[in-house]
C-alpha cells in the first residue's frame, strides 16, 4: 500500500533532497510538501520537484493553524524539516526562530495527533547538545545550547517528545550532524565556500579555523530518516552522524585545493558569538538497526564542489538577491 508524506520544507535543502530520495527508493509515495518559501526555500528547486506527478506543493507557514489542519489529513508519515536554522541570523534577530521552529512544530503536532497520523518524524540537530569537547555525545547526554537556533531547536525536541509521553502520540526525534551536498542554500560553509571561490572572491573563516563539525552527506541523512519511517520507536530519539569530524580549516583547504585556490583567498574573520568549539554524537543506535554512512567524504565532497561548478543557474540568483530563484 502506497504511503502518503507530509513534508514540511521541502523546498530547502535537506527537505528536498529527502522528496528525491522517496521518489528513487519509494516509488509509490506521494509527497506533500509545505513550504513558506522563505529566503531558504527555492521556488526553482520546488520547480523541479514539480515535474513528478508523485509531488504536490502547498505554499504555507507551519505556524498557519488553519492551513495545517486542511493540509495534513489523509498523510501516513509527517517528516518535520521545517525550521529558521542559520545561527548567525538568530543571534541576529531570535525571534523568528522562536516562532517557527517552537511555536510551528506544537501547530504541526496538534494538527497530526487530531487527525490521527501515524507516524512524526521530528528533525532536529546535533547543536543541541552544545560544545562536546571530547567524546560523543549519546542520546541521553544533557542538552546544553549555545543559540537562540540551537536552543529554539532543543524546545522543539522537548515538545515533540512530550506529545508521546502525555498524549501517546507516535513521535520520533532525530538529531543529526552538519550535512553537505546538493541544493544547499549558498550561506552555510561549504556552497558559500566554494561559490565564493568560483565568483573569485575571498571566503570568510571564523576564528582560528579550528572548529570541529562532523559531515554527513544529505543522502546518507535521507536514508536513516527513511529507515526510522519503518522502524523507529515511537518516543525514542536518535542520533545520526557520520564520524567524519574535521576542523574548519582542513575543510577550507580542502575546497581550497578542490578549486585551485591557495591561503590568500582565506580572509579571517572576527569569531561569532557563541560559537561552539565541536559537535559530535555517538550514532550507535541507529548502527544497530543496520543503517551506515555509505559515502565517502572526499569523494562526495569533490561531486558537491563539482555540482556547484555546474549549476550556478540555481545559486547565482540566490547570492544576487537573497533567496529569490
Amino acid at each position: 500500500m502506497s504511503r502518503r508524506y507530509l513534508v514540511t520544507g521541502g523546498a530547502g535543502f535537506i527537505g528536498s533532497n529527502f522528496i528525491r530520495y522517496l521518489f528513487e527508493h519509494e516509488p509509490d509515495a506521494a509527497i506533500t510538501n509545505l513550504d513558506a518559501l522563505t529566503y531558504a526555500g527555492v521556488p526553482s528547486t520546488v520547480a523541479e520537484l514539480d515535474t513528478s506527478d508523485r509531488h504536490t506543493f502547498v505554499h504555507g507557514d507551519i505556524r498557519d493553524a488553519k492551513l495545517v489542519d486542511e493540509v495534513m489529513p489523509g498523510h501516513d508519515v509527517v517528516v518535520h524539516f521545517a525550521a529558521e536554522s542559520h545561527v548567525d541570523r538568530s543571534i541576529d534577530g531570535p525571534s523568528v526562530f522562536l516562532e517557527t521552529n517552537l511555536v510551528g512544530t506544537g501547530v504541526l503536532l496538534n494538527a497530526a495527533m487530531t487527525h490521527a497520523v501515524p507516524r512524526f518524524i521530528h528533525v532536529s540537530t546535533d547543536e543541541v547538545y552544545g560544545s562536546i569537547p571530547e567524546g560523543f555525545a549519546t542520546e541521553d547526554a544533557p542538552l546544553d545550547p549555545s543559540s537562540p537556533y540551537s536552543s529554539s531547536k532543543a524546545g522543539s525536541d522537548l515538545l515533540a517528545r512530550s506529545y508521546w509521553i502525555t498524549y501517546d502520540y507516535p513521535v520520533i526525534v532525530t538529531r543529526c550532524t552538519n550535512n553537505y551536498g546538493p541544493y544547499q542554500f549558498p550561506e552555510k560553509v561549504i556552497p558559500l565556500f566554494v561559490t565564493n571561490l568560483l565568483e573569485g572572491t575571498a571566503v570568510p573563516l571564523y576564528g582560528d579555523g579550528k572548529n570541529e563539525r562532523d559531515w554527513l552527506y544529505v543522502e546518507d541523512h535521507c536514508s536513516a530518516l527513511h529507515l526510522l519511517v519503518d522502524r523507529g520507536e515511537p518516543g525514542e530519539i536518535y542520533n545520526i552522524g557520520a564520524n567524519a569530524q574535521l576542523p574548519n580549516i582542513e575543510l577550507t583547504h580542502a575546497i581550497l585545493k578542490a578549486l585551485g585556490k591557495d591561503e590568500n583567498s582565506i580572509e579571517y574573520v572576527e569569531d561569532r558569538l557563541g560559537h561552539d568549539r565541536r559537535y559530535a554524537v555517538d550514532s550507535s543506535k541507529i548502527r544497530a538497526m543496520g543503517w551506515a554512512p555509505r559515502h565517502d567524504f572526499e569523494r562526495r565532497l569533490a561531486d558537491t564542489i563539482d555540482w556547484y561548478r555546474s549549476r550556478q543557474d540555481w545559486w547565482g540568483p540566490l547570492k544576487q538577491g537573497g533567496g529569490a530563484a
